[in-house]
Order: structure tokens, then C-alpha cells, then sequence
């Protein structure tokens, strides 16, 4: 786990999601991205967006997503379409369907990333206060699933328990295998509570730690 702190993160976090993307459209003519919703990637993604004229070969997902229509406020792929206003031509997986309603059903999403099984080159995660990444919160059903390195499913339904009190909703989420499956790995987090987390993680079982465990090469980037 390689920790840099980090005076301004947002700048920091854009600077290594373009170095990868730069590098995948030299090297392979696309780039391919799992991206994190929450606080911290709007500020991000809008610095991205300015650096890159074309987007037409870039592919974008949500690590995880809400189960809700896609224009629902709580939706992180509206938000994060919101946020990369300026980066004409980029695609995106999506996770939900545009008018998700009734059972949560993982099936949309395992059959839209079955057609781009290549790892990705580059992830960006966030983690909230009680270890959890993408929507792989502690107590989540189908949680030790989600978080097995081996498992074969690339999304999965999450519902928290208990649910929490921002987006009080059922989740798909990637799983930690697919996640893993990236030539980059970068977890950015903010605040002195976040950092005290993410150090007692192991102790505390957070599912944070599997995701250190998992990935050696994981980035942490940090700021107060």
C-alpha cells in the first residue's frame, strides 16, 4: 500500500487517473475506468474532464450504484455525468436500469460489464468513515461474497444493514475481484477520522482491509 498525502487531492487524484488514461490510449487506443461516486470524485472528475480534448475512446462505470432511476438526485451515475459536463464523447457502462424500480437485480450489470471483461486502467475509490468502499458496507448482505478475490461475478446486489442514512437505498456494486482486475488502483480519502479508519481497518474486520490485502499496489491518497 503506497500512502501519499496530499495537499490538494483533488489535483493529486486527476494527475494519476490521466497519467493511466494517456497511457491506455497510447499503448491500446482506449481507456477503460471504474469510477467512485460520493464527495470526493466531483472535484476530481472536473479537472479530468478539462485535460483530455477527445473522449470518444474512453469507457467509463460507476464502481457501485444506487438503486434508482437515473434521474433520481441520489444517482452516482448522473452525478458523475454532471461532473465530466466537458468531456465530449464519453461513454458509459451503466450499472441500473434508467427506470430501476422493484427488486434489485444484478443481472443488468453482469451482463454489461461481460462485454468489457479487460481489466481496467485505473479505479477510483472512496471509503466512509465505517470502512466501506464502493457499496461494500460492513454487515451488507452478500458481503463476504463480494469481498472473495475469487469470486467470478464482476457485479453484485448489495443491501445494507443497516441502511444508511445518505442514499437509504439497495446497491449493485462491483465486486472486489473486478475491481482488482486494474492496472491501477487508487483510494482517495479525506479527514483525520477517515485515516484513523482505514489504520485500524484489520483490527476492526473493516471490509477496507480486504481490499489492502488484496491489492499490494493499492494508491492511498489522503488529505486533511
Amino acid at each position: 500500500m503506497n500512502f501519499t498525502i496530499a495537499s490538494d487531492l483533488a489535483a493529486d487524484v486527476a494527475d494519476r487517473l490521466e497519467c493511466s488514461m494517456r497511457a491506455a490510449l497510447t499503448e491500446r487506443g482506449a481507456a477503460w475506468l471504474a469510477l467512485a461516486g460520493g464527495r470526493t470524485s466531483p472535484p476530481v472528475f472536473r479537472r479530468l474532464s478539462e485535460r483530455i480534448g477527445d473522449w470518444s475512446n474512453v469507457l467509463a462505470v460507476p464502481t457501485d450504484e444506487r438503486w434508482v432511476p437515473h434521474h433520481h438526485p441520489d444517482c452516482n451515475l448522473a452525478a458523475a455525468k454532471a461532473a465530466f459536463a466537458d468531456a465530449r464523447g464519453l461513454r458509459w457502462v451503466t450499472l441500473t436500469p434508467a427506470e430501476a424500480g422493484g427488486v434489485v437485480d444484478a443481472t443488468p450489470a453482469e451482463e454489461a460489464l461481460a462485454r468489457h471483461p479487460e481489466p481496467f486502467d485505473a479505479v477510483l475509490l472512496g471509503m466512509g468513515a465505517d470502512g466501506h468502499f464502493a457499496s461494500l458496507f460492513p454487515g451488507a448482505d452478500n458481503l463476504t461474497r463480494a469481498l472473495d478475490p475469487a469470486q467470478p461475478k464482476a457485479a453484485l446486489a448489495i443491501i445494507p444493514r443497516p441502511m444508511p442514512s445518505a442514499g437509504p437505498f439497495p446497491r449493485i456494486t462491483l465486486s472486489l475481484s473486478r475491481l482488482l482486475n486494474s492496472r491501477r488502483v487508487v483510494l482517495a480519502i479525506s479527514g483525520e477520522d477517515k485515516r484513523a479508519t482505514l489504520e485500524r481497518a484489520y483490527a476492526n474486520g473493516l471490509p477496507v482491509a480486504a481490499l489492502i490485502e488484496h491489492c499490494p499496489n493499492l494508491e492511498v491518497v489522503w488529505s486533511a
